[in-house]
């Protein structure tokens, strides 16, 4: 009889040809996927060709994806991207995604089906841990660790253990992912879970649509946790179903599994959520936020570029404009969500109200371009994190919220809710 298992703990136990596993073994695993962008590729393909293999372990498992610094911002960028291109070329990579047919990396992978339930994915960039929000063990690494990867298909691994996080009660409007994973990062901290799995789950989290319980698992590694995870349902499986004709391999913990701790949040009453300057663990309900007046709001990125983000923006935003003087940037996170809000009148309504679209790239989440902040300058934004200079000058401001807030504020000139309009 083999021991109970955390979800976490089962996927890697059948990664790495084992019964059983536990928390602090270390094991070598079998790796489904495989993925860099444009900023961690290039030293991945390095150490790839300084190991001495002549092809990669799979060309259909390994994805490389140009979406942080492009279209090319400059001319150490186009490099990177050119590098990218011809290794795919070389090594007849079947998944070399540029703006055309890609957008934002941890976007991408969940809409075109390249990631399933059971999966173990290891991604050369920190928030691969969104993949847990499909049921999949997925976690984010080095390059040095991903050229290894791409030469021989295994990584080492230390079993985590596991924090379940039991959402229950109702959420009330404007509330979603993005306000459950600010809050429970408010309470865990920026350290919270280092190394540590965070299962989400109670029946908040089953009524959850896979948008945002993407933004959840996204988000995870904001509490220094190795993996955030869900256990997939027919939420999961319907979404899956017309994206990939692979077979899933779906699992749950076991009901007497071992916990490092299990922490019960009644969401009733949990109003939106803001992040403040500097940490995404200072975290207080809107209504404890001061009227914060903004120079740039920023709708997109791998936690919040998704259709239905830009769908609850547009609503907040039809009718209504930006306020004189802030700059409202919109980036969809693919190429994909990009047509479809054309198609919908989106991008229309978006427009009319001030917003600046860009293409679907990261562009100013991490400080790169399209809207880098100068000294001084404030920003509310939907992406991940609010570092000290994350978003341009080290005298700059970033808030972190969910799209209402966002858009809403945008709206006001200042941090507000649509509550106000």
């Amino acid at each position: 009889m083999t021991n109970p298992m955390t979800i976490t703990e089962k996927i890697l136990a059948a990664h790495a040809d084992r019964d059983w596993v536990s928390p602090g073994d270390l094991i070598k695993v079998q790796v489904d996927l495989a993925l860099a962008n444009d900023i961690t590729a290039p030293l991945a393909i390095q150490v790839f060709y300084e190991i001495g293999k002549e092809g990669v372990f799979d060309p259909e498992k390994i994805v490389l994806v140009a979406d942080h610094f492009v279209p090319n911002k400059d001319i150490p960028s186009a490099r990177q991207v050119k590098l990218m291109r011809e290794f795919a070329l070389k090594q007849g990579l079947r998944h070399f995604l540029e703006l055309r047919d890609g957008g934002i990396e941890h976007v991408i992978l969940p809409e075109k089906g390249m990631v399933v339930p059971g999966d173990l994915v290891i991604g050369a960039d920190s928030h691969t841990c969104t993949y847990g929000a499909l049921g999949a063990f997925s976690t984010g690494v080095g390059s040095t660790d991903l050229g290894v990867i791409m030469a021989t298909g295994k990584s080492w691994l230390k079993v985590p253990p596991t924090i379940k996080l039991v959402f229950e009660g109702e959420l009330m409007h404007w509330v979603g992912g993005k306000d459950l994973i600010l809050f429970t990062i408010g309470e865990l901290g920026v350290e919270g879970a280092t190394y540590k799995t965070l299962e989400f789950s109670g029946e908040v989290i089953k009524t959850l649509p896979m948008d945002q319980r993407l933004t959840m698992a996204n988000m995870a590694v904001e509490a220094g946790a190795k993996n955030g995870i869900i256990e997939p349902d027919e939420i999961t499986e319907a979404y899956i179903a017309p994206r990939t004709e692979r077979k899933p391999t779906i699992l749950k913990s076991d009901e007497d599994a071992s916990y490092e701790k299990v922490l019960h949040f009644n969401v009733d009453g949990l109003e939106p959520q803001v992040a403040c300057p500097h940490s995404p663990d200072n975290v207080r309900p809107i209504s404890k936020v001061d009227q914060i007046p903004l120079d740039q709001v920023v709708i997109g990125s791998c936690t919040n570029g998704r259709f239905t983000d830009l769908e609850e923006a547009a609503g907040i935003l039809k009718g209504r404009s930006a306020a004189k003087g802030i700059q409202l940037i919109v980036m969809p996170g693919s190429t994909l969500i990009y047509k479809e809000a054309i198609r919908q009148g989106i991008l229309e309504t978006l427009t009319e109200a001030g917003a600046i679209i860009g293409p679907p790239c990261c562009g100013p989440c991490l400080g790169g371009h399209m809207g880098v902040l100068a000294e001084g300058e404030r920003a509310l934004s939907t992406t991940n994190r609010n570092f000290i200079g994350r978003m341009g000058d080290p005298k700059s401001e970033v808030y972190l919220s969910n799209p209402a807030i966002a858009a809403a504020s945008a709206v006001l000139g200042r941090i507000g809710s649509p509550e106000e309009l």
